[in-house]
């Protein structure tokens, strides 16, 4: 079985714990759209639920296959978020931003009561880091970000390559917000809760790709079906 069919496999597991009339906040990347899809089919045939998109791209899919759209702004309590991950530990501390949308993952996932994390096998990680690590930053000053950046990640004993992401064209890739990400080769994060809090202290970082204490169960498809991980 492939890491796609491991994806949708979880995506279904998940729409168990979705329920009609909830209010859903809807992940970005190659698993939730697994999501997004297996849902249009639902709604398809009467079941009702109104949804806030993390990204974009989430949104042009979801209004595409006929999925009801609100925005925080009209409905800023969720029931449930569910999205995916590029990584996550036994304490189900996740790495998101891959698809560059983590400022609104993570909004919409702590607008939630809770967050269920849909990943194939792969994803599950002993340590933090393996995956190239997104932090957002505003391109005002983003040199002198950037610098304290590494200074703060090398005190933590996060040492490695800092290079801003570029687009399919070798441009500056932007968020939907319209920020910039650099990704970070770190290898290895040691002590992922002291770098997510001393990040987010850096004036011109928006958010970084750690998402602590957010996500209550991660459901993870295998080649036997799927198996649920809670928060050690």
């Amino acid at each position: 079985m492939s890491a796609d069919d491991q994806k949708r496999r979880s995506a279904e597991r998940a729409l168990d714990f979705v329920e009609d009339g909830m209010k859903l906040g809807l992940g970005t990347g190659s698993t939730a759209e697994h999501l997004v899809r297996l849902l249009a089919e639902k709604v398809a045939k009467g079941f009702n639920v109104v949804c806030v998109p993390t990204s974009d791209r989430t949104a042009a899919l979801a209004k595409e296959l006929g999925i009801p759209l609100t925005t925080l702004s009209d409905t800023p309590h969720l029931d449930l978020t569910i999205d995916g991950a590029d990584e996550f530990d036994a304490q189900l501390r996740l790495v998101k931003g891959g698809g560059g949308a983590l400022l609104r993952e993570k909004i919409v996932a702590t607008a939630s009561d809770r967050m269920i994390v849909i990943t194939d096998a792969s994803k599950q990680v002993e340590t933090l880091g393996a995956f190239p690590f997104p932090i957002e930053v505003i391109p005002f000053g983003c040199r002198t970000t950037v610098a304290k950046i590494e200074k703060i990640a090398a005190e933590l004993g996060c040492k490695g390559a800092i290079e801003r992401r570029a687009d399919t064209y070798g441009e500056p890739f932007l968020t939907d917000s319209e920020n910039f990400i650099y990704d970070c080769q770190f290898g290895k994060i040691p002590d992922a809760d002291g770098l997510a809090k001393a990040l987010n202290l850096i004036p011109g970082v928006v958010d970084n790709g750690l998402f602590i204490g957010i996500a209550s169960v991660a459901i993870v498809g295998t080649e036997d079906g799927t198996h649920l991980v809670e928060p050690k």
